[in-house]
């Protein structure tokens, strides 16, 4: 027989060889998730584009501009949103979460223009050759989307002050 007391609750802390354990193998597939996703995401991203271009100017230009400008303006609206109001934890996360999906295009175009790797290099190359304006008009369809934004929030906040100087 055991010889616990009974009718006495014992207080389980939590078991923190566990999660130690459970974080450093959480921290482990981390980097070498890391390390797999920079050899290889830039080179992919790169061909995709590239073979959606295929070589010409104005469909680099266009789909620059549309990625650029919708992969940077939803994200963006998408963490104003889980931000603004007072949600829990789990639904602001999960709207965040949204948020970076959607600005995948434009952090894998940024991985290729800003990477060091030879995937990266690799990927210039074909977007040099197969995707000719399309890194330019994604960096100025960004700009014009956080353009937009800033302009949303002024609106926003105007409008929402409006009506406290009419009644003063």
């Amino acid at each position: 027989m055991s010889a616990k007391p009974t009718g006495v609750a014992q207080a389980a802390g939590p078991d923190w060889r566990k999660r130690t354990l459970l974080g450093a193998g959480a921290l482990a597939a981390l980097v070498v998730a890391y390390f797999v996703l920079a050899a290889t995401i830039a080179r992919w991203w790169s061909q995709r584009v590239g073979s959606a271009v295929d070589g010409h100017l104005a469909t680099g230009l266009l789909l620059g501009l549309l990625f650029g400008f919708a992969c940077t303006l939803l994200p963006l609206m998408l963490a104003w949103i889980a931000l603004r109001r007072r949600r829990s934890w789990k639904a602001t996360a999960g709207w965040l979460a949204v948020a970076l999906l959607l600005a995948l295009p434009n952090l894998w175009t940024l991985s290729v223009v800003a990477g060091g790797g030879g995937a990266a290099h690799a990927g210039q190359r074909v977007m040099d050759v197969q995707a000719p304006w399309f890194r330019g008009a994604t960096l100025a369809g960004a700009i014009a989307a956080v353009v937009a934004f800033g302009a949303f929030l002024y609106l926003d906040r105007r409008r929402r002050t409006r009506p406290a100087r009419r009644a003063a």
